[in-house]
């Protein structure tokens, strides 16, 4: 029986996005197998993690730039495992779960675990446990991603291994096998779930801190032909302030709290409304859902971005207005770039990454 331990983090939804998707792929595939998922830095630091947490949610939502800044700082550095000799604890916590587990392989899905391992116990030689790095943007990659060493790097597409090789990532260390989304997205019976005809479904997550949501909500809810879905997460006021909408509104819509059912919503909407996140732009992709993107994280957003507009399976929007008029241009003679985006979205689609991604652990 094969253990496979999970190392991911609360920076960002992507990272326990993409280790509850290996966790639940290895799970179909291999029941038997032994599978942690462990948050080490939430286990460490407790209180001071989830302060520092929402310090950095906050950070990309109020002060982007702020954040651009440090995540460019952090991108120049040529050496990491000094500069993270302050998180000793949580090292050493690591080194204590992996001693007495004893895992076969370590997935990491956030970055700084692969520069635990390093200080730890060297760098790779081939000897196990194997050391896997599932990195969760496209495109643009931080060094502190790659500046490791690694049996191998699992990436979402062909692009990012050509920008990874461009910085010299030997090419054989690349294991291109998409985004590890829940395997619910390779359900059968939701893949052709989506009519092909008006009226057009309309999907809008709501990510935190988009405070020029409701103004958004106001305008989608009155445009012809569509029916509307908004998420609104946990936030129990922004829900009552998009309910007090939807109330007021001739045309009605739904309004989905913190749900598990994006594999299906995804699968039945035309069209998704939402920011450049990792696991959101990849979710979307998965089911083959084109995205308006209305808002970029700079740094690593910006990649999730460039992988829509570049396939054409999308735009970036950055103001309601923009919305509003890059959903008159995909409604319009009955959808044409509608089901533009829809034919080139699919191109790019593997709703079973994690499912391979599971095969290929279990062979390491």
């Amino acid at each position: 029986m094969k253990k496979i331990l999970i190392l991911t983090a609360g920076f960002g939804e992507g990272h326990n996005s993409a280790a509850r998707g290996i966790r639940e792929g290895l799970v179909q595939v291999a029941p038997e197998t032994e599978v942690q998922v462990r948050d080490i830095f939430a286990e460490t630091f407790g209180v001071i993690n989830t302060v520092v947490r929402r310090a950095y949610l906050g950070a990309i939502n109020r002060v982007p730039q702020a954040w651009a800044s440090l995540y460019s700082w952090i991108d120049k550095q040529k050496e990491f495992r000094t500069r993270m000799r302050w998180f000793f604890p949580a090292r050493r916590g690591l080194a204590e779960i992996i001693g007495r587990d004893r895992p076969d392989v370590i997935v990491s899905v956030f970055p700084a675990y692969s520069h635990f391992l390093d200080q730890t116990f060297g760098v790779v030689n081939g000897s196990p446990p194997k050391r896997v790095v599932a990195i969760t943007d496209s495109i643009t990659i931080n060094a502190i991603w790659f500046r490791c060493s690694a049996d191998c790097f699992l990436i979402a597409n062909e692009p990012t291994a050509d920008v990874l090789t461009r910085a010299g990532v030997p090419r054989n260390l690349l294991r291109v096998l998409g985004f590890p989304v829940s395997p619910r997205f390779a359900d059968p019976t939701l893949r052709g779930s989506r009519s092909i005809n008006s009226p057009w479904r309309i999907l809008y997550m709501i990510t935190p801190g988009q405070t020029f949501a409701p103004e958004l909500v106001r305008e989608l809810a009155v445009i012809p032909n569509t029916q509307l879905t908004v998420t609104v997460g946990r936030d129990e006021r922004l829900r009552l302030a998009v309910q007090s909408i939807r109330n007021l509104s001739t045309q009605k819509f739904d309004v989905i709290g913190w749900t598990t059912e994006l594999p299906r919503l995804l699968n039945t909407h035309h069209l998704l409304i939402s920011k450049a996140g990792g696991a959101t732009v990849q979710e979307a992709i998965a089911a083959g859902c084109p995205i308006i993107i209305n808002q970029v994280v700079p740094g690593q957003e910006e990649g999730n971005a460039r992988l829509i507009v570049e396939t054409n399976s999308g735009v970036v929007a950055s103001s309601t207005r923009e919305v509003l008029d890059a959903l008159h241009c995909a409604f319009e003679d009955n959808g044409k770039v509608l089901r533009d985006w829809s034919k080139n979205i699919a191109k790019i689609s593997r709703p079973d990454a994690s499912l391979e991604i599971a095969k290929f652990l279990l062979e390491l």
